[in-house]
């Protein structure tokens, strides 16, 4: 494929070219720095001036040039690297003419090694007197503007490098998401859960509601699905005797972008032996709070123009009840399909064929009425059984199911349950979502007998529950794009 070069590139290529000239490999080798930028302004920030006159330190750093600014026979530099930018002195009569002029060659965005002396500028600026020059890569292609950086989005998003190198908060995120992560790993390790791997390629489509993508084992001769949830194999551990596990793994939904949802996302879930809703609430309450507290050091954040306290106790209410105090109707009440179409129609409520009935309908209320209501942190429990295929009945009244979905900011960030472990209503149910694919639901599971089977040696009764990782750090972040949040976003193919 051929490619134009600007004017720019090709000065550069020319450049690298003379580097290899002088016997130097243009994109360089190994370099043994003993220091960062961000430690060593944290070192020195408080030694004054006039105090590094009787002082020798040295440290030896490298990083990205971000700014030059040339002054003859003597020039200042800064360099960046993973945790900051630190400036840099350089002159001919500390380092000779030949590495002097290799410098002056340099060009922003270029890769560069310093070892020299720590000073401080009459302006009171950590700065590195430079006692010996690398040049360690040479970019062939200019950074964009200093102050505008990458100002397409889209662009911000397919080129990740690029914003990383002139987005601080991009790196900021980028370096914060696995700590949290590691925060995560943390409380259910110490709460006495298992961390464990299962598999992502799978012959059958269960655990969740959506559409699948789809993919070929050419030895097997046989289609697979990219896995849409990591719920059934987790239980499979449960009837094992693992009694409180979690996995937290890429998960693949073959459906639609939006700032709320990308294609393939970090899902999380986990299952606790003899627990039931309440001990997920606990659970949940407690890792946000963690997270809060131990990462990012505050309990209030501003998402989605709101802002939110995750201090607790938090809020926990009937989706019922929460319909009813947002609409008078009381669906708690014994009700036809009839009669819940005939509400439907009168409040401009669509009900597809597979939705006909007083569950499905009772949810789509919940859907226009309350959910984007619900700011604060809020446990909504109580949902329809046939919005909920996989979870235990409602002792008390068996047309509800024992599950919560966790709402922060009108958006769902959790969904829990107190799971479902009788094989017999697990097969009866499988079979009711066949029944809904043949009335259109192209989102119903597959009937999973392996799954059944598990079910049939005994599982404990038990909590789950799963969490959406990547908009939990959209609300940890700050971020209102899940965009923002995931390194490598699902992009369309770039027409370059």
């Amino acid at each position: 494929m051929e490619r134009k070069f600007t004017d720019q590139e090709l000065v550069r290529r020319e450049k690298a070219e003379k580097i290899r000239e002088m016997g130097m490999d243009p994109f360089g080798h190994v370099f043994k720095r003993d220091a960062y930028a961000a430690d060593l302004k944290e070192k020195y920030e408080s030694v004054d001036h006039d105090a590094f006159e009787n002082m020798d330190d040295e440290a030896t750093v490298a990083g990205r040039i971000m700014f030059i600014r040339k002054m003859g026979k003597a020039s200042f530099f800064t360099i960046k690297d993973k945790t900051g930018s630190i400036q840099i002195y350089i002159s001919i009569n500390d380092i000779g003419e030949e590495d002097y002029n290799l410098f002056k060659s340099a060009d922003i965005g270029d890769i560069v090694g310093v070892r020299g002396k720590i000073m401080k500028t009459k302006t009171g600026e950590i700065t590195i007197k430079c006692l010996e020059y690398t040049h360690l890569v040479k970019a062939l292609k200019p950074l964009p503007e200093k102050f505008h950086g990458l100002t397409d989005v889209e662009e911000r998003y397919r080129r990740r490098y690029v914003d990383l190198i002139m987005n601080d908060d991009s790196k900021r995120v980028a370096f914060l998401r696995p700590k949290i992560i590691r925060c995560i790993q943390n409380y259910m390790d110490n709460q006495g859960f298992t961390e464990v791997e299962t598999p992502i390629l799978t012959t059958l489509l269960t655990g969740a509601s959506a559409r699948p993508f789809v993919t070929h084992h050419n030895t097997q001769d046989l289609d697979m699905y990219l896995r849409i949830a990591l719920e059934l194999p987790l239980k499979r551990l449960l009837v094992g005797g693992m009694e409180a596990v979690y996995e937290i793994g890429r998960v693949f939904r073959n459906e639609g972008m939006d700032p709320k949802h990308n294609p393939e996302f970090t899902l999380m879930e986990a299952y606790l032996a003899y627990s039931d809703l309440e001990g997920m609430m606990n659970l949940t309450e407690g890792m946000y709070q963690a997270i809060a507290r131990d990462v990012m050091g505050k309990m209030t954040f501003n998402f989605g123009g709101y802002e939110i306290n995750l201090e607790g106790p938090w809020k926990r209410v009937s989706m019922t009840d929460a319909i009813e105090e947002q609409t008078g109707i009381d669906f708690k009440k014994e009700m036809t399909v009839e009669e819940a179409l005939k509400l439907a129609e009168e409040h401009h409520i669509e009900v597809a064929d597979h939705e006909k009935s007083v569950g499905h309908i009772i949810n789509l209320f919940f859907e226009k009425y309350v959910e984007e209501t619900l700011i604060q942190p809020t446990f909504l429990y109580g949902h329809p059984l046939e919005i909920s295929p996989l979870t235990k009945k409602n002792p008390e009244d068996p047309r509800f199911v024992d599950r919560f979905e966790l709402f922060i900011a009108g958006k769902e960030f959790a969904n829990a349950y107190t799971e479902l472990n009788d094989p017999i209503d697990q097969l009866e149910r499988f079979e009711a979502q066949i029944e809904e694919r043949e009335l259109g639901n192209d989102e119903a599971n597959d009937i999973d007998m392996d799954f059944v089977e598990a079910l049939e040696y005994g599982m404990p009764p038990a909590g789950g529950i799963g969490y959406g990782i990547d908009r939990l750090m959209m609300l940890f972040l700050e971020q209102e794009s899940i965009r923002d949040v995931l390194l490598f976003p699902t992009m369309k193919p770039d027409d370059r």
